[in-house]
């Protein structure tokens, strides 16, 4: 079989055992579609940042803070101090790198209209592929699909690609075995598998795509 195939059968497996993941969450309730207002859109932009290197739970405990201080918005982070802004933060981790990348993406988003280019994203200061496409995807609507640590594992461990796939091969791979509406609910559905069953100590059994899995038993 084709690995666009199986990338495509593997989406769909995914999918009827696990159900939509409404991702990019709002306001730590389930979503579907784009975000309606620029608030939205901004926390998704936050929550794509402070996600970096944590659990999405840290990330939400932040924002639920955020919110309640209403201070969960573009003109009310820029009037707060790096210092202060990464005490708000702490619960995320890398709280003072992640102040001074917020405070920076906050200054850009202030001063954007339009969509963002992934070149303008990336030019940024402590934004990289992935949190550039996140914005992309779920903030903005783009057509590009996002890879993580979880999405190269499960392509790896199932023998997509090889040992160490980088982040384009990854990209591409999807990218052409899915249609683009799919992006945002496969890139969902990978991570909750990773959390189910393909962790870095994984649990092979009882796995939905086990029998389709080179690495499981191993």
């Amino acid at each position: 079989m084709r690995t666009r195939n199986r990338a495509e059968i593997l989406y769909r497996t995914l999918l009827s055992s696990y159900g939509p993941q409404g991702w990019w969450p709002l306001s730590g309730k389930y979503h579907r579609g784009l975000p309606k207002t620029r608030s939205q859109r901004y926390e998704i932009c936050l929550g794509a940042i402070l996600t970096q290197n944590t659990a999405w739970r840290n990330v939400d405990t932040v924002l639920a803070s955020l919110r309640q201080q209403k201070l969960l918005s573009p003109k009310a982070i820029s009037t707060l101090s790096e210092k202060k802004l990464a005490a708000l933060i702490r619960s995320s981790g890398y709280h003072n790198q992640k102040a001074r990348k917020v405070k920076l993406f906050t200054e850009f988003f202030l001063s954007l209209r339009g969509t963002p280019s992934r070149a303008d994203l990336l030019s940024l200061w402590g934004v990289g592929e992935e949190t550039a496409d996140s914005i992309l995807l779920y903030a903005y609507g783009e057509h590009v699909f996002v890879v993580d640590a979880y999405t190269r594992r499960v392509a790896s461990r199932m023998g997509l690609l090889g040992p160490d796939p980088s982040y384009s091969e990854t990209q591409e791979l999807f990218s052409q075995a899915l249609p683009a509406s799919a992006y945002n609910e496969a890139h969902a559905l990978l991570v909750e598998h990773c959390k189910r069953s393909c962790r870095v100590r994984p649990v092979c059994e009882g796995c939905v795509v086990g029998g389709d899995c080179g690495f499981a038993g191993i």
